[in-house]
């Protein structure tokens, strides 16, 4: 089966039906989006899931998510699967202040230029730690999960699997665990420490640079917006990407992002001048609303990914998801979808009566194509920094050639533009920009716009 075929068929919105219980006790490692969403595939396959969760969920950002005060935006492969998972999911969190932004009030403009209307799917806006919170409302409602506030301090082993975690204060039997610490999990080292392989890392240094204010938002705008304005390199203003977005409790969140040592937005005074002068007008009226506290800045140093699926010694019972696997430029927006689509591969595991006694390649092998597509997607567009200098991928320049034909239609024919989106939001595989069709139809609407 291709890579694509495995993509639609892991991007299944329906909710699954019944399953049967495979495993007494699950342990989730953080209560992220990964690890909410894969506590919820495992609700039903295990007698019992506990989440340990080193932050005390509260009001603001966690202090392991130092990102979360960031703009976040759900990508629409996202927000359907948190539907599948939760049926009426976007109802209620829309109740409870969360914002739909339809495609015709999502304004993206590439240099200054306005883009068509592609895709016909709305985005569901809010703050990170909103969504996150009623992410893990609907998870806890399960009769199965709980959640435990305490930080991990490593697993235990048998000769061939994982059989518990150590936490501060105390330890849990498991019959099977997975990894979403993030970024900084420490799973390779406990690998290693035991007598494992540790799973190989690729970086990819981008080094950016995003500052984000806060506004009050009034009634001029009483449906959603966001608003997308994407740089080529080496813009005057410094700005790599903007964007504002509408969220819960009558505000505006707005980003502003650069790399290396540009870094637009980062006072107050600068932020709303650069949104007035250096970016289209709606920009600039966001700006003038009352800005709520200050500038909060963050720095993504690179994008990185750990290979498990390449590893030939590996426990039994134990997986890894979310931003533990792989991590992305986030100006792409990817974060929150593929961690939802690991839970899709999760459940699909699952679901097929796996021999437990061996380790989990074949959800490690579902996984590489979540992983792959939102991989390329974003890496290919960071190739085109001057400051990054690879790895680059077999036919690179070939690729290079084609995507960019591809982009450059998408600004202005609409059929492109649709077919586009649905890559750019993980609702269909890259390879679908490859159709012949495809590339043919954007060169032809390339040379008509000349």
């Amino acid at each position: 089966m291709s890579p694509a075929e495995v993509f639609a068929r892991l991007s299944d919105t329906r909710t699954p039906v019944a399953e049967p219980v495979v495993v007494k006790t699950a342990v989730v490692l953080g209560g992220s989006v990964a690890g909410l969403l894969a506590a919820r595939a495992l609700a039903d396959h295990a007698e019992e899931v506990v989440v340990l969760e080193r932050d005390d969920p509260g009001p603001g950002a966690r202090q392991g998510a130092p990102q979360g005060s960031q703009t976040h935006v759900l990508l629409p492969a996202g927000q359907r699967q948190l539907e599948r998972w939760f049926p009426g999911f976007t109802e209620k969190t829309v109740a409870a202040g969360a914002r739909r932004a339809p495609a015709r009030l999502r304004h993206t403009y590439s240099d200054g230029v306005r883009k068509v209307v592609g895709s016909d799917t709305e985005i569901l806006t809010s703050t990170r730690p909103f969504l996150e919170a009623q992410i893990r409302e609907h998870t806890l409602a399960l009769p199965n999960v709980r959640a435990l506030v305490a930080r991990v301090t490593g697993l235990e082993f048998s000769d061939t699997a994982v059989t518990a975690v150590r936490y501060e204060g105390g330890r849990l039997d498991a019959d099977f665990v997975v990894d979403a610490m993030g970024r900084a999990s420490r799973l390779g080292d406990w690998l290693v420490d035991a007598g494992w392989e540790q799973p190989p890392m690729t970086r990819m240094k981008i080094d950016l640079n995003y500052a984000t204010a806060v506004l009050r938002r009034n009634d001029e705008w009483p449906e959603a917006r966001v608003g997308l304005s994407m740089h080529s390199p080496g813009d005057p203003s410094g700005i790599a990407a903007a964007v504002t977005v509408q969220i819960e409790d009558d505000r505006w969140i707005a980003t502003l992002s650069g790399y290396l040592d540009r870094r637009p937005g980062s006072t107050p005074e600068d932020f709303v001048h650069l949104c007035r002068t250096a970016l289209p007008d709606e920009f600039g009226a966001v700006a003038a609303h009352e800005m709520v506290g200050g500038i909060t800045t963050y720095r993504h140093a690179d994008s990185r990914r750990r290979d498990f699926h390449r590893l030939r010694r590996f426990p039994a019972r134990l997986v890894a998801t979310g931003d533990a696997v792989a991590s992305f430029n986030p100006i792409y927006g990817q974060g929150m979808a593929c961690a939802a689509l690991h839970a899709s591969c999760l459940s699909e595991y699952l679901r097929t009566g796996p021999d437990l006694t061996a380790p989990a390649h074949a959800f490690f092998s579902l996984q590489r194509v979540i992983v792959d597509a939102a991989w390329g997607l974003s890496t290919g567009g960071d190739l085109e920094l001057p400051h990054v200098d690879g790895p680059y991928p077999r036919g690179y320049r070939l690729q290079k050639w084609a995507i960019g034909q591809i982009v450059a239609a998408s600004v202005h024919d609409p059929e492109i533009a649709r077919r586009f989106d649905e890559v750019a939001y993980l609702l269909a595989h890259p390879s679908t920009l490859a159709r012949p069709g495809t590339l043919v139809k954007a060169i032809l609407a390339n040379r008509r716009k000349k």
